[in-house]
């Protein structure tokens, strides 16, 4: 999966979808998303850790297979590091901008990183 963006999909408690497209890195196996940490996707993680994704684009279209896997917060700081070095060396001079706006309006400090862990594969692609 070399896409720059998947859409994460996480469950309500009633198990209605909602999808949000978001940046990812992949690192052993797993893919890593950071948001903020008051996100109801965060919310949403915590009661029920089931997720479903597949490539999108920018505005969340989706450009190929869809796959199911459970996500977790990160709650290891070697972990978290590492995850946030893998996102800035993927997506550069936007992760750096986009940090520094963070820092300057303080939502850095709630960041979060989710740990994603799909079952059947990351490179699977849609048919034609």
């Amino acid at each position: 999966m070399n896409d720059a963006y998947i859409n994460l999909v996480t469950f309500r408690k009633d198990g209605s979808a909602v999808e949000t497209p978001v940046w990812f890195a992949k690192m052993d196996g797993r893919l890593y998303v950071f948001t903020d940490g008051l996100s109801y996707k965060v919310k949403r993680l915590r009661k029920d850790p089931r997720i479903r994704i597949a490539p999108c684009n920018v505005v969340g279209k989706i450009t190929g297979s869809w796959t199911s896997g459970r996500g977790r917060i990160v709650e290891e700081s070697d972990l978290e590091r590492r995850a946030y070095a893998a996102l800035r060396n993927k997506y550069g001079w936007q992760m750096a901008l986009l940090d520094l706006l963070s820092r300057l309006s303080g939502r850095i400090k709630r960041r979060v990183i989710l740990e994603l862990t799909v079952e059947d594969g990351l490179d699977r692609r849609a048919r034609p």
